[in-house]
């Protein structure tokens, strides 16, 4: 199957703790979606939630993932990373095509 959405080794750790820390109940997976509308435009959101019947699940790493199907246009190919740095601490959405247009660009 394919997943529209992945997640980098070091989010995927951060995602299992978290759950393991915040007691997220069984059947509960990581919901990976946008949120849209305003002056900025669609941004990216991340949280728990149970499995909806318009969803595609799929699985990384043991975490049960849910992604709304009207969703999976603006996610296709994104990874989802974690960073932890002096500066800042989150989970952050990189766009690994673009980063290759990029790079054959130069």
């Amino acid at each position: 199957m394919l997943e529209p959405v992945t997640l980098s080794e070091k989010a995927a750790k951060e995602v299992k703790a978290i759950m393991a820390s915040k007691n997220i109940p069984e059947g509960y997976g990581l919901r990976i979606g946008m949120k849209g509308g305003g002056c900025g435009g669609m941004s990216f959101v991340l949280g728990f939630d149970k499995p909806k019947d318009n969803d595609l699940t799929y699985e990384i790493e043991g975490i049960p993932v849910f992604v709304e199907k009207r969703h999976t246009m603006y996610l296709l190919g994104m990874q989802v990373d974690f960073y932890e740095g002096a500066d800042a601490r989150g989970f952050m959405f990189i766009n690994p095509l673009k980063k290759e247009e990029e790079k054959q660009a130069n």
